[in-house]
């Protein structure tokens, strides 16, 4: 991965702010330099220069927290860097979720991760996704499996199985998105039909 940064701007160092690929919260603040780039992009795990011990440290290599890399990008002044990652446990030292006290916990934001997949499907069909061979099937074929999970979901909804009702929850939203996308909408557009619903 080559980044074109200003090192000699920052005189060396390089903030980079740490983000949730999935839920989009802002986990901690560090600094890097190109050594500790290079060592993030080669392991996979985000590295970063430790101002206070002077030397190379990457993030959980005592504590087992890790921050999986999912991507990195520079800013437009080429002096800070936006580092996106899946997190293994909590961030900060403190044991809080983040660096700035807020809880990470929510997993709603995965939709959007699921929501790029789902189109990717769709753009790049592959023969072994079952997401794929639904859009190849059309969207007659799309829109009776988002009915037949709405039946399933009902059915389940009488009984009191958290299980079996959970999974045909997780069903039908994963065919709703689907169907979504087959029509070419989106899910922020159906957000803007709510929101506007909200204020009314």
């Amino acid at each position: 991965m080559k980044l074109n940064i200003d090192f000699e701007k920052v005189n060396g160092l390089v903030p980079a702010i740490i983000q949730d690929a999935f839920s989009n919260k802002v986990l901690m603040l560090g600094y890097m330099n190109q050594e500790a780039i290079d060592k993030t992009v080669e392991t996979g795990k985000v590295t970063f220069f430790s101002r206070t011990k002077g030397r190379l440290w990457t993030k959980g290599e005592t504590s087992g927290n890790f921050l999986n890399l999912v991507s990195m990008e520079v800013d437009c002044d080429q002096d800070a860097l936006l580092i996106k990652v899946d997190p293994v446990g909590p961030v900060c030292h403190t044991g809080d979720d983040t660096c700035f006290k807020e809880e990470n916990r929510s997993k709603t934001a995965f939709i959007d991760h699921l929501r790029t997949v789902i189109k990717d499907r769709k753009e790049n069909p592959n023969d072994k996704s079952y997401t794929s061979s639904l859009f190849e099937k059309g969207i007659n074929k799309v829109a009776q499996k988002v009915g037949e999970e709405a039946v399933e979901i009902v059915i389940e909804a009488k009984d009191d199985n958290k299980e079996l009702f959970m999974g045909e929850a997780a069903d039908l939203l994963f065919h709703y998105l689907i169907l979504l996308e087959a029509k070419g909408y989106s899910l922020d557009e159906v957000m803007e039909v709510l929101m506007a619903r909200h204020k009314s």
